[in-house]
C-alpha cells in the first residue's frame, strides 16, 4: 500500500532553504520540524490514538500522510496495532514486526491547525538552534573570544558573540572594571552547559587562565610551544604571578614573555586593567621555584618538608613585609602558584625559635636521662632531637662525639632505653584505663602517646578509627607528629576489615 500523494509543494522546498539559512540550522531539521507540525495536526483531525506519520518529499515539497499499524503477537493497543491473522486478511505476506500504510488524504490545513504548525517548526528550530550553539561551543571551552557588551544586568554582562549570548558573571569580571553597552571586551569560555533555556555560555575575565591565554596570544614562542606556561596565580584586578620554562637553553622565557622595553607584558596589563604582573622562571626544583616565586622579596635560607607539603622560608627582618605582601598577597599568590604551604619567618624569628628548641631538648635530656647540661648540649648540636634517635642509634655514632667515648654512649642508649620502657608502661596502663582496645594499639603508624590521644578523644576501636577523616585523625594526634598521607595510610588499613567481611 503506498502513502497518499499530495499536491507538489514548491513553495514548502522555499521556506525550509530560507529558515535553515536564517537560523544556520540544516535544511533536513527544518523538515523534520514540518513534518511533526503537519503528523499533529494529522492527530488533530483523525484522532490523537492513531500512529500517524507525515513525510515530505525533499525534492518536490509533495506531503504524504498515513497511518501505521504495527503486526504484534499480542494487540495491546487496537488502534495502532493488529495480529498476523487480522494483518493476513489485508495483506497475504504480512509479517510479524512489519507495518501497514493505510493512505490518508492530505490535510487542508484550518487556521488552527496552521497555528499549531507554526507554533511546532518555531519550537524545533528554535531547539535545532540551542542543538547548534550547544555543539560549536562545547569544545571551545578555553578560548578567549571577542563580543560586544550587549546590556548589564545588577553587574552581570550580557555579551554578543555574534550567533549567540553569553554570560558574564559579576564574580568573574575584573574588580572596579565599569563596562557599558556597546564595549568590545574579550573574555575566555571557562564553561558551557546544556540548560532548559538553552545552552549557556559562562565567560571570565578574573580566570588564572584568561591573562595565560592573553600571554599565548602575545608571546609568538609560547604559541610555538617553545615557551611553556607552567602554573598561573591572580589577584585579579590586583597582582599576578606566572610561571615559565624554556624548552630552548637559548631562549630567557622571563625575557621573552616582558619583551622590547615590556610591550609584550604591557599588553597583556593594558587588558586586565592594570594588573601587575610577576613573570617568574620555572624550577625543577621545589626550593628554588618557590625563592623565585616570592620576589621581589629577598630569601636568606628554606626549610622543606615534603611530607606535609610545607616549606618555612626565612627572610632578613627588611624583607617581612615585602615577602608576606599587603594584605598576605605576595605570599598567598606564591603558595598557589607552587601549590606548597608557606611560612615566613624573619631571621630573628628563626634565631629565637631555634634557642627555644636547643633549650627544650636539652631540657628533655637532662631530665629523661638523668646528665647534666653540658652532655645535654652536646647531643642537641649534634642534631640530636629525641630520645628515640639516642636509644637506637648506632654505639660508635655516639662514641664519636668529641668528649664521648663507648662507654659513655652504651649508659646514654642504656638510659634512653630504660625511660622510654617506663614512659611506654605509664601509657600503656593510662590506655587501659581508658578502655583502649588492643587492636587499636597494633596499627601499624601509631605509637603509644597517639593511642592514648585517641583514647582521650573516644576513639576506642578499629571501627571509631575507620569512622575518622585524615584532618580529623591528625588534629587528635597533634598535625606535627603525623602527615596527611600517613593519616590516609592508617585510616585506610583500619578500614580493611570491613571489605574483608564483605568478601566473606
Amino acid at each position: 500500500m503506498e502513502q497518499s500523494s499530495g499536491m507538489p509543494r514548491p513553495e514548502l522546498l522555499q521556506v525550509a532553504d530560507v529558515v535553515a539559512r536564517d537560523k544556520g540550522i540544516e535544511r533536513d531539521q527544518v523538515f523534520e520540524a514540518m513534518e511533526q507540525a503537519i503528523q499533529k495536526a494529522g492527530r488533530s483531525k483523525y484522532g490523537q490514538e492513531h500512529d500517524i506519520r507525515a513525510n515530505i518529499d525533499r525534492k518536490t515539497g509533495e506531503i504524504k500522510l498515513a497511518r501505521y499499524i504495527e503486526v504484534v503477537e499480542e494487540v495491546e493497543d487496537e488502534h495502532m496495532q493488529m495480529t498476523v491473522d487480522q494483518a493476513r486478511g489485508r495483506k497475504a505476506d504480512a509479517e510479524l514486526g512489519e507495518f501497514l500504510v493505510d493512505p490518508l488524504p492530505p490535510i487542508d490545513f484550518g487556521r488552527i491547525a496552521a497555528q499549531t504548525a507554526k507554533q511546532v517548526i518555531v519550537q524545533k528550530v528554535r531547539d535545532a538552534e540551542r542543538d547548534r550553539q550547544f555543539d560549536e561551543y562545547k569544545d571551545r571551552i578555553g578560548e578567549v573570544v571577542n563580543g560586544l557588551v550587549k546590556r548589564v544586568e545588577f553587574g552581570n554582562v550580557i555579551v554578543d558573540l555574534g550567533r549567540t549570548e553569553a554570560l558574564l558573571r559579576r564574580d568573574e569580571c575584573i574588580p572596579r572594571e565599569h563596562v557599558k553597552n556597546g564595549d568590545r571586551i574579550r573574555a575566555y569560555i571557562f564553561d558551557v552547559r546544556r540548560e532548559n533555556r538553552g545552552p549557556q555560555i559562562f565567560l571570565s575575565r578574573s580566570h588564572p587562565q584568561f591573562m595565560a591565554k592573553l600571554f599565548t596570544q602575545e608571546v609568538p614562542e609560547i604559541y610555538d610551544g617553545i615557551i611553556e606556561i607552567k602554573s598561573v596565580a591572580r589577584d585579579a584586578g590586583s597582582r599576578a604571578k606566572i610561571a615559565v620554562q624554556s624548552t630552548d637553553h637559548s631562549i630567557d622565557p622571563v625575557g621573552a614573555c616582558v619583551g622590547m622595553r615590556g610591550s609584550r607584558v604591557q599588553a597583556v596589563v593594558s587588558e586586565l586593567q592594570g594588573e601587575k604582573i610577576d613573570i617568574i622562571q620555572w624550577s625543577m626544583d621545589p626550593a628554588t621555584f618557590i625563592v623565585n616565586a616570592l620576589a621581589p622579596a629577598e630569601v636568606a635560607k628554606v626549610v622543606l618538608d615534603e611530607e606535609t607539603n610545607r616549606i618555612e622560608v626565612v627572610v632578613p627582618d627588611d624583607q617581612l613585609s615585602l615577602a608576606i605582601g599587603r594584605r598576605g598577597q605576595n605570599v598567598r599568590l606564591a603558595s598557589q602558584l607552587t601549590t606548597w604551604d608557606i611560612d615566613i619567618l624573619t631571621e630573628a624569628d628563626e634565631s629565637e625559635r631555634r634557642q627555644e628548641e636547643f633549650k627544650a631538648r636539652s631540657a628533655q635530656f637532662i631530665e629523661a636521662l638523668d646528665v647534666d647540661d653540658v652532655i645535654a648540649h652536646l647531643l642537641v648540636t649534634e642534631g640530636f632531637s629525641s630520645l628515640e634517635e639516642v636509644a637506637y642509634v648506632p654505639r660508635a655514632e655516639l662514641a664519636e662525639i668529641e668528649g664521648f667515648d663507648m662507654d659513655v654512649a652504651e649508659e646514654l642508649r642504656a638510659r634512653a632505653l630504660a625511660y622510654l620502657e617506663e614512659q611506654d608502661k605509664v601509657l600503656d596502663a593510662k590506655r587501659v584505663e581508658l578502655g583502649v582496645s588492643d587492636e587499636l594499639f597494633n596499627v601499624e603508624g601509631l605509637n603509644a602517646a597517639m593511642v592514648v590521644a585517641l583514647g582521650e578523644n573516644d576513639v576506642k576501636t578499629l571501627d571509631d578509627l575507620a569512622d575518622l577523616a585524615g584532618d580529623e585523625l591528625r588534629e587528635y594526634v597533634g598535625e606535627k607528629n603525623l602527615s596527611e598521607t600517613a593519616a590516609n595510610d592508617i585510616i585506610m588499613a583500619a578500614r580493611a576489615h570491613w571489605f574483608e567481611d564483605e568478601d566473606e
